[in-house]
């Protein structure tokens, strides 16, 4: 099973959202670089569950629950979609402050390549992430 990021502005789209209506589609990437990862996505995959824009931090936990399909909010019909499920909250939301402090985390894309909308995580900084916020001990 692979990990992933999944950047989303809480006042479009937030964990609240998620939670609610349960399954939706991660429509609206139109980065070749992230349509890419959620080409590779597969069911059953997890992914962190992160508010940018002012909150900058991971609050949740997602599942695939459909693999990549044509994105029906892309009138070009080059981008596509994952469906995706709540999984778990974080139990305490962890700060890009607080992954940009620790050395571990260094390489990630989420302090490399900011401005990334969907990128992967590999397990050992998925590990770290969950015990950060209270998921593992």
């Amino acid at each position: 099973m692979a990990h992933w990021l999944l950047k989303t502005e809480p006042g479009a789209w937030s964990w609240a959202d998620q939670r609610r209506v349960d399954v939706e589609p991660w429509t609206g990437v139109r980065n070749w670089q992230a349509a890419r990862h959620l080409k590779a996505m597969r069911l059953g995959d997890r992914a962190f569950f992160y508010h940018s824009v002012a909150e900058r931090r991971i609050v949740g936990v997602v599942e695939v629950a459909r693999e990549a399909y044509p994105d029906p909010t892309d009138p070009s019909g080059r981008f596509v979609c994952v469906d995706v499920r709540a999984a778990e909250a974080l139990p305490r939301p962890v700060t890009l402050a607080e992954i940009k402090a620790d050395p571990a985390l260094g390489e990630l894309a989420l302090v490399r390549q900011s401005r990334l909308s969907v990128m992967p995580i590999d397990d050992q900084s998925w590990a770290r992430i969950r015990r950060m916020g209270g998921l593992d001990p």
